[in-house]
């Protein structure tokens, strides 16, 4: 309790006795999933599902919360090592595994809230049907276009119904993936999930 006060003497009032009871699942532990992880550790979201089936690679390093030392490992046994170096007392659920339609309920189900942050457009809308027809009232957040850099003002948040998409809904991979932008939209589908997590509506 005192590491966690400490750490959290200049949240925003209200924000931490709300957070630390709240659940978020990320979906993706790359760019988008491991930057949105580390964005609601530090806010004061008390317990992360995080799923992803890849390791580290050296390419992943441009943009993605690793370090040399982590290439080869597993990306949730990274990121979870790097989590608990934030904050010992967050309470981190592991599933090293593929995210499918059949057993996104069971990997996600006891989130308030989903974070998409997968790279691949098929594997993008099946989470969404699956989650949608699972929890219908319960919101994800995706990323949707963040390629490239600059054009900052493009970037933007789109609701649809319980969805919200967090980009320029434009670019796709082929352009190069950057620092700046990755982690740019990684922190607006945090701050997302946040403002979600307080009642907001983005």
């Amino acid at each position: 309790m005192t590491e966690r006060m400490d750490i959290f003497t200049r949240n925003v009032p209200g924000m931490t006795a709300r957070l630390r009871s709240a659940t978020v699942a990320v979906a993706g532990c790359g760019g988008l999933g491991s930057n949105v992880a580390v964005a609601l550790a530090r806010a004061g979201v008390g317990r992360l599902i995080l799923a992803d089936r890849d390791v580290v690679e050296a390419s992943n390093l441009n943009r993605q919360i690793f370090f040399l030392g982590d290439i080869g490992r597993r990306k949730v046994e990274a990121t979870a090592a790097h989590l608990h170096n934030i904050r010992t007392d967050l309470d981190l659920v592991l599933h090293d595994l593929m995210v499918t339609p059949d057993n996104t309920a069971s990997l996600f189900g006891d989130a308030e809230i989903l974070v998409e942050a997968f790279d691949d457009a098929g594997e993008k809308i099946r989470l969404i049907e699956a989650w949608t027809r699972a929890f219908p009232d319960r919101f994800i957040v995706c990323g949707n276009g963040l390629a490239g850099y600059g054009r900052t003002g493009d970037l933007k948040v789109v609701r649809t119904g319980r969805i919200v998409f967090c980009g320029d809904m434009e670019s796709d991979m082929s352009g190069g993936l950057a620092a700046p932008r990755v982690l740019t939209v990684a922190a607006m589908q945090a701050n997302v999930v946040v403002e979600l997590l307080m009642g907001g509506s983005p």
